[in-house]
């Protein structure tokens, strides 16, 4: 077992390190993974504003983004970007695997957050200490852990986990690799899933 320098986090503290202190001052990429996806609010300039009214700040500056994510975002998050012409247009690139379970926030390629957190408003967001959910988790930029875990990221994004995966059967959509890729198909609610992709304006 290696020692690496990381810090334990809890409740509002992931929220100001990992949000505020991190994501929102990203310079070159976000990567996230979560399981759930919701609306949540955060601090900015003074006021509560969406969390993608920030990742469309990012955008427009270059910044890199991805979300990976098990099930499809709440009608709120879904009217919330439909809003925002740039993350529609792909700012913000969207995969469905149903299998990821696992939550991490990647910014710059040199900083990592790995812990119990969705990108929710009782997880990563801005609720109150008295109705957040409970949850812990660290953040490092210990070189080994940010590489296997982008390592780990880019292989369920590429799709690399969908030729052995035993739900494959079962998928809306497997990612695949372009080579292995069958013909496409769309969810219910028109929402075409497992590959960067645009939410459809104005359905389910």
């Amino acid at each position: 077992m290696r020692p690496i320098q990381a810090e334990l986090l809890d409740g509002g503290a992931l929220y100001r390190e990992v949000v505020l202190g991190k994501l929102a001052h990203a310079r070159e990429s976000v990567w996230i993974a979560t399981a759930n996806v919701k609306a949540m609010y955060v601090e900015q300039a003074g006021r509560f504003v969406p969390l993608l009214q920030v990742l469309d700040g990012l955008a427009a500056r270059g910044v890199a983004l991805r979300l990976l994510h098990a099930e499809l975002p709440s009608r709120p998050f879904r009217a919330e970007f439909d809003k925002r012409a740039r993350l529609v247009r792909g700012g913000l690139e969207l995969k469905v695997c149903p299998r990821v379970h696992f939550k991490t926030v990647l910014v710059d390629g040199a900083w990592a957050y790995l812990g119990s957190a969705n990108l929710t408003g009782a997880g990563l967001g801005a609720k109150g200490e008295d109705v957040r959910n409970f949850e812990m988790g660290f953040v490092t930029e210990d070189f080994d852990v940010i590489d296997r875990v982008t390592a780990f990221y880019e292989s369920v994004w590429s799709g690399a986990e969908c030729r052995g995966c035993r739900l494959r059967a079962v998928c809306p959509d497997p990612i695949l690799p372009a080579s292995a890729r069958p013909a496409k198909k769309e969810s219910p609610g028109g929402i075409r899933l497992g590959k960067a992709r645009r939410l459809v304006r104005g359905r389910g």
